[in-house]
């Protein structure tokens, strides 16, 4: 008897939450501080970052039909949240020089390690996950676009700025 008022007390609170939804990670449009807006992202590297980064990592998630379901929603969100805290491409350019090099400098080392996507994103999103030759693809547009934003910061440390 107790066993079938937990079980419906359960079923209950499973419905109810359902009516709680954490908001979409989803821009109507680009941002103005969008990473592409200043800085060369090639189609190829530009591709594998929508696969395997952007979920988390930009104000535009993709998001799967149990996204849905709650309590998943809500874990999505959060991974989500984390993700964008720790580097959004989507306001890469509100980040200062000095930090922007830094967020570029943890992308190598993160993917260089295999740390980068989370094996929890990987289980369900298999196309994320990067080849050899990807890694190298992504970690070479990284150095070079910090050799890139290096030289910016010594041209404003030049200029007085």
């Amino acid at each position: 008897m107790i066993w079938k008022r937990i079980f419906i007390g359960l079923i209950i609170v499973l419905a109810v939450i359902q009516f709680f939804r954490p908001a979409r990670n989803q821009a109507a449009a680009p941002s103005d501080n969008d990473i592409n807006r200043k800085y060369t992202v090639p189609e190829n590297v530009s591709a594998i970052l929508q696969r395997s980064c952007y979920d988390c990592h930009s104000n535009t998630t993709v998001y799967p039909w149990y996204a849905n379901v709650q309590p998943v929603a809500w874990w999505l969100d959060s991974h989500v949240r984390d993700g964008k805290r720790e580097l959004n491409f989507s306001e890469f350019l509100g980040y200062p020089l000095k930090r922007q090099d830094h967020k570029l400098e943890e992308v190598i080392e993160t993917i260089d390690e295999r740390e980068m996507p989370l094996k929890s994103y990987l289980l369900i999103h298999r196309a994320a996950k990067l080849s050899a030759d990807q890694v190298k693809l992504l970690k070479d547009w990284a150095n070079g676009l910090r050799t890139d934003i290096q030289a910016e910061m010594q041209q404003e440390i030049q200029a007085g700025i």
